[in-house]
């Protein structure tokens, strides 16, 4: 009990009720030092609570409210006596008829001084009972408020009125479908997940909210003061209690924290406090970790409650619908149908026969999830087994993981047709999963501090098993027709399953986590019935989960090099149809706003051509000229009825083979027609259209200018000034000094292809900076994004040589930002380099760009010129990243 600084001897040496706002500082000085100092959060927000509850005393009696027969009530948080440094003082005065004339001076004496003192924050509602019933019947807010009315002060008659009104407006069940379809909505508003990048630790599932729910549906049917009274009537368990006041008390300091550092009743965790949080834990850097590491531990604690409380919230609020709820429905009978010794079914949930059949027979404890992967009719499972279960689970130990029933009945599950997403989940909400494989469950919780993965380790794998399943089914065929068919025809579709649990199991131990996990896999996989040359094809998928993504977005794969050396690290089609299906869910279940058609496409086009390759013959040389002559032939049979060969042949004959083996015959066939047609005209010529084969989402631009220094520099930017982000680029330079340049962009508003006016202004605005060589259009200043600034990138430049290109590769690695691109390019012209081609790929607050250069005479930089340019490079993006670190 913290004994706070008395309010009288304040207001009496100052004669002035003004004295309030000092007296409230200096109690929240006194509470922060007691919390300093160890006090525990539950006893700083409750000598809060008490402290204001002290300071509406004096003010009621000072407007001479205590001379009346109304009652002054604190509702919402502070009902519950739950008081964070600024939160709102929501009250209620209350009175049993209309108010009088006589009433109405005091009470606004009452409220002026409430905000006279101007140190709080009040919500006032000034009410009749009649007012309340009327209200309450209308509105949940208003009665949930009800609930947790508590007298502060005057008419002691009217302090049971509040839950009455209440009882008398809403039933059992319509209050709790209220609040059901309250909560839902709720979660909608939050994706459904406990593990957002920046969760509202109040209304996010998992949050305090979650813990009130419960409290609001039980004090109500109840009629108890405190959750903790719940135990006695058998509703909640004392070790359930424990851990809802643990994550409460956890939840509370967070929010304390968070009041304190943006001085407001903030509740959202965003990443501008995580670090600063984290900190006031107990969380700092480690030698050798990241300086992220700090982060990541402390929001995987938090992301732990979280789950601990949503799934609390979730077994509590079954049981009181099922035990007390249903029960009292008009004709209810219960449905009870006998499944074998361990289980039944009640009104279509499964059920223990008794509540010592997880000690007895530990093998139901994977059953369970056995029967409800493999019976659909099952609609989930009973509130009073889930009980057993969880605690069940925490006696999965190595005997158990040991026993062979067990590993079949693992792999059973894994196997199962029907719901094996929602039974994955299952079993790690009530920690069966993560006790089963111990490594999952050290990766529960675990978040990466980046805007690239948006969700935790553990509930990314999940989705990646759900993305994998959902290939078999008709509605998402028509979204990814290509994997659907090659999942299909898997032999074993358990060991892309596998593959996926354990591709990123080793993160967050430090090391490669893909060949940590690979070790783990297969040592699974041969205690789990399967022969060498599977396990090893697990470990194998594992090891190399990132290669196809790495290859199509940081290689050429128009080039038939990289496809063949791709090809050939497959080996055969069973490795590369398995990486395919694995790669393309995991992309989609790393952040779906961040991975479009355009990136999915690459992943296809990796994959056809590497399965022509390998169908041909790993052994085979490339054959270059053949498939030169190919798209040649291709692409003339396209242009063939509104040209003639003789005026192709002059267009291409001032094009490179390079030209012919890296577009397609559909591209090339665009190009020249478009060239023919502007015939001599010496302005630019510059097309659009949408990109027709791979990726419905992307534009394709074509520019066909005099070849000029500033070329990508002047185009990108007037690109960025469009709104518009480029995802590839290639420059081809024809003989006569002509550039050909395809950059294919995705639009950010998405209405390019659909709004002529704006296609006009694009166009235009390309076409008058391109014919304008000597002016450098320059960078369009935009406004930092919020979440980029929290983010310390490290910015890396690698130049090497090409040989086969005899080009120089210049790669980069740093903080995405606006414009980029154009400074970049900016960057390029000033040191008289030309840019053939780039690959640009961002992902989520990190660019990686792969830019291939030359000199103006066409020679590669040499080894001491790309030294030097590497660090003039480094230090311009060196520069621009403090520039977006200080905005």
């Amino acid at each position: 009990m913290i004994n706070t600084l008395p309010l009288l001897n304040y207001v009496k040496s100052n004669h002035d009720i003004q004295a309030i706002n000092q007296w409230r500082s200096d109690v929240e000085h006194q509470l922060g030092e007691c919390f300093e100092n160890g006090h525990s959060i539950r006893d700083i927000i409750l000598a809060r609570s008490n402290f204001i509850d002290e300071a509406l005393k004096f003010l009621w009696q000072h407007a001479g409210l205590d001379q009346t027969d109304l009652g002054l009530f604190a509702v919402g948080g502070y009902g519950r006596r739950e008081m964070l440094p600024y939160s709102d003082v929501d009250i209620m005065i209350l009175s049993e008829d209309e108010i009088s004339p006589e009433q109405e001076k005091p009470i606004s004496t009452f409220i002026s001084s409430l905000w006279d003192v101007g140190n709080f924050k009040p919500g006032i509602s000034v009410r009749t009972i009649q007012d309340c019933v009327i209200q309450a019947t209308n509105d949940l807010t208003v009665a949930t408020a009800l609930i947790e009315a508590r007298l502060i002060i005057g008419n002691e008659h009217l302090a049971k009125w509040p839950r009455r009104i209440v009882s008398q407006t809403w039933t059992d069940k319509t209050f709790f479908d209220a609040k059901m379809e309250e909560q839902a909505k709720r979660y909608a508003q939050h994706n459904h997940t406990e593990s957002n990048l920046e969760p509202d630790i109040k209304t996010a599932p998992g949050g305090i909210r979650d813990i009130n729910q419960i409290g609001w549906i039980a004090k109500r049917h109840f009629r108890v003061n405190r959750i903790y009274d719940l135990v006695h009537l058998g509703f909640i368990s004392e070790f359930e209690l424990g851990v809802l006041e643990e994550a409460e008390s956890f939840l509370w300091e967070i929010r304390h924290y968070l009041h304190l550092l943006t001085k407001r009743d903030e509740n959202r965790l965003l990443f501008d406090y995580q670090r600063d949080i984290a900190a006031k834990f107990g969380y700092v850097r480690e030698e050798g970790k990241s300086p992220n590491y700090p982060i990541e531990q402390f929001m995987k604690r938090y992301y732990r409650t979280a789950q601990q409380v949503s799934t609390l919230n979730e077994m509590l609020l079954a049981y009181f619908n099922e035990s007390v709820i249903t029960p009292r429905l008009p004709q209810y009978e219960r449905q009870i149908e006998e499944i074998n010794e361990n289980f039944k079914l009640v009104d279509g949930k499964l059920a223990v026969q008794h509540h010592k059949i997880f000690s007895e027979k530990p093998s139901a404890i994977l059953e369970i999830f056995y029967l409800l992967a493999n019976r659909p009719e099952i609609t989930g499972i009973r509130a009073r087994t889930l009980r057993l279960l969880t605690l069940a689970a925490k006696r999965i130990d190595r005997d158990f993981r040991d026993n062979p029933v067990h590993q079949a009945l693992f792999m059973a599950i894994l196997r199962s047709p029907y719901r094996l997403y929602d039974t994955m989940v299952a079993m790690k909400r009530y920690g069966v999963l993560g006790n089963y494989i111990p490594a999952f469950g050290q990766i529960t919780g675990l978040m990466q501090y980046d805007l690239f993965h948006i969700y935790t380790v553990d509930a990314h794998t999940l989705l990646l098993i759900r993305n994998l399943n959902r290939f078999k089914e008709p509605e998402f065929a028509k979204d990814f027709p290509v994997v659907s068919s090659v999942f299909q025809r898997l032999a074993r579709r358990d060991i892309v399953y596998l593959a996926a649990i354990f591709h990123d199991i080793a993160k967050g131990r430090g090391g490669d986590h893909s060949e940590l996990g690979a070790a783990d896999a297969i040592a699974f996989c041969r205690t789990h019935g399967f022969t060498e040359r599977e396990c090893n094809l697990v470990a194998w998928l594992v090891q190399n989960h990132l290669l196809m993504s790495v290859t199509a977005q940081k290689k050429d794969i128009s080039d038939p090099d990289v496809v063949k050396a791709f090809a050939e690290l497959m080996g055969d089609m069973e490795h590369l149809d398995y990486l395919y299906t694995l790669t393309v869910a995991d992309i989609n279940a790393t952040n779906p706003t961040l991975w479009n058609t355009w990136r999915a496409s690459l992943m296809r086009q990796l994959y056809t051509h590497a399965r022509d390759v390998i169908r041909s013959g790993l052994g085979r040389p490339v054959d270059y000229q053949m498939l030169i002559e190919d798209t040649k032939f291709a692409a003339s049979e396209l242009l063939v009825e509104d040209f003639s060969l003789e005026e192709v042949e002059k267009v291409w004959q001032e094009l490179g083979d390079e030209y012919f083996l890296k577009e397609t015959a559909d591209e090339i066939a665009w190009h020249t027609r478009a060239i023919l047609q502007h015939s001599d005209n010496p302005a630019p010529l510059v097309l659009m259209r949408a990109h027709r084969k791979y990726a419905q989402d992307a534009v394709q631009i074509f520019i066909y200018t005099q070849d000029q220094p500033n070329l990508f520099a002047t185009t990108v930017a007037i690109l960025d000034r469009m709104n518009l982000d480029v995802q590839d680029a290639r420059i081809i330079t024809a003989t006569k000094a002509f550039s050909l340049d395809t950059y294919v962009v995705l639009d950010r508003f998405g209405t390019l292809l659909t709004d002529a006016e704006r296609q006009d202004t694009v166009i235009q605005s390309l076409v008058t900076a391109l014919s304008q060589s000597d002016k450098y259009p320059g960078l369009m200043q935009r406004l930092i994004p919020r979440q980029l600034r929290h983010f310390d990138i490290e910015n890396t430049v690698d130049i090497s040589l090409n040989a086969a290109l005899n080009q120089n590769m210049v790669e980069i690695a740093t903080l995405d930002q606006p414009g980029l691109l154009a400074k970049v390019g900016g960057l390029f012209m000033m040191q008289g380099l030309d840019i053939h081609s780039a690959k640009i790929a961002t992902l989520g607050e990190r660019a990686e760009d792969i830019f291939f250069v030359t000199k103006k005479d066409g020679t590669p930089m040499n080894a001491e010129e790309a030294k030097s340019f590497a660090a003039k490079l480094k230090a311009a993006l060196d520069e621009a990243s403090n520039q977006v670190c200080q905005h």
